[in-house]
């Protein structure tokens, strides 16, 4: 008996369905975040910045798993939008400090729906859903530990 595996072919990459259910839960969040006048980075950000308040943006970095690269353009356009602030540390000037504004809690209140409407469109049962967070924060902690 011969092994058809074959790893070049799409249907027996793991990375496929992660890259292709990403784009589409994305594209899903869209009209919703349209709404906010936000992309989904700029939402995921803000998401961490109604949690923590204030973080460097290394800190801000490691959360979202972005590079700097990413992340300054990103920051400069929630600042541009009055949602956050941008200041160096006083204790180290190389620390750049990112803080939520007052609008940008404002904003927080706008998107609280977006979870529950999201969650009406991908109709995943809560058991499910939370094997797959489990899952996918394995496979996180695996590749970036």
């Amino acid at each position: 008996m011969t092994d058809n595996f074959d790893p070049l072919m799409l249907k027996n990459q793991i990375c496929f369905p992660l890259y292709a259910c990403a784009k589409e839960i994305v594209k899903a969040y869209k009209p919703y975040l349209d709404e906010l006048d936000l992309t989904y980075t700029q939402y995921i950000t803000m998401m961490v910045m109604w949690e923590h308040k204030e973080l460097r943006v290394k800190e801000v970095g490691k959360f979202l798993y972005l590079d700097s690269g990413t992340l300054t353009p990103l920051l400069k356009r929630l600042e541009e939008k009055g949602y956050i602030t941008r200041r160096r540390s006083s204790k180290d000037e190389r620390d750049l400090i990112v803080s939520v504004t007052d609008d940008g809690i404002k904003l927080r209140e706008r998107a609280l729906s977006v979870p529950r409407r999201l969650a009406a469109c991908v109709e995943l049962e809560p058991e499910k859903a939370r094997q797959l967070y489990e899952i996918l924060y394995e496979l996180l902690g695996k590749l970036n530990g």
